[in-house]
């Protein structure tokens, strides 16, 4: 028995609780922040309020009629094509489950397996969307950095540097909100070979480590937040210090003009 699973960055994110109370289907699990269903014909779906969707034996035709469905309840849909393919087999012979690259071998397919299977792979796929979030911002602020190296000072000015100021804030606080997915879900607590195939996915898909580089990439980020937020307040400071000495200047020639 085999099952194709591929995960889509879909959206910012996701009102999960909205699309559950209006979604024609019994949820098989889930909380606010996620929801799996087990539908007919073996079909299975993993939303995630951080914009992903998981499908699990959808077609083509499927996937992109509920793609196009459950953008009725999204935030800032993501206009990147970014997704993710794998594939779950069973193999009766094995006690243990085999992971490669694209596919998982397990000794059996439920409902529990296949949840972690998905939620690794949605965890991958979110990952990516924050990898690529963040190398635009430091994109961007290698600019600016590099305009400070050549001329010792930033053209762009105070209302549009404020701006981008905003914008990386905004981005990076919705990245660190969502760092959660990181998080192991309950039932492997409890299940030693839950535990040992969400651990094995976790390596094979580098989450931890790419979860490293995430952060390490929004330090540099926050760091490059404060040196323009420092060049600002003294290019601020500068203003005001000749504001003050042309008032000076003009208060001195008032007064020997008059006297």
């Amino acid at each position: 028995m085999q099952i194709r699973i591929e995960a889509n960055q879909i959206a910012e994110s996701f009102n999960i609780k909205k699309f559950r109370t209006e979604f024609q289907a019994e949820a098989h699990s889930g909380s606010t922040s996620e929801v799996f269903y087990a539908l007919e014909n073996n079909k299975y779906l993993y939303l995630f309020d951080y914009g992903v969707v998981v499908f699990a034996n959808y077609d083509a035709v499927e996937k992109t009629e509920f793609i196009r469905f459950i953008k009725n309840y999204s935030t800032e849909n993501v206009d990147l094509d970014l997704s993710e393919q794998y594939q779950i087999e069973t193999d009766e012979k094995i006690t243990k489950v085999i992971i490669k690259n694209n596919y998982v071998t397990v000794p059996e397919i439920n409902p529990s397996i296949l949840r972690i299977v998905m939620l690794n792979i949605g965890q991958s796929v979110a990952l990516e969307y924050y990898e690529v979030l963040t190398d635009k911002l430091i994109t961007s602020s290698k600019e600016y950095i590099l305009e400070l190296e050549k001329r010792g000072k930033l053209s762009i000015s105070k209302i549009n540097l404020l701006k981008y100021i905003g914008k990386v804030l905004n981005v990076k606080n919705s990245i660190v909100d969502n760092l959660y997915i990181l998080d192991d879900p309950n039932l492997v607590w409890d299940n030693e070979d839950l535990n040992f195939l969400n651990r094995q996915l976790k390596a094979n898909f580098d989450i931890n480590t790419r979860f490293k580089d995430l952060d390490y990439r929004l330090q540099i980020v926050e760091n490059n937040l404060t040196l323009f937020t420092d060049v600002l307040n003294v290019r601020e400071s500068s203003r005001l210090e000749w504001i003050i000495i042309i008032l000076i200047v003009i208060e001195i020639l008032i007064a020997l003009f008059f006297h």
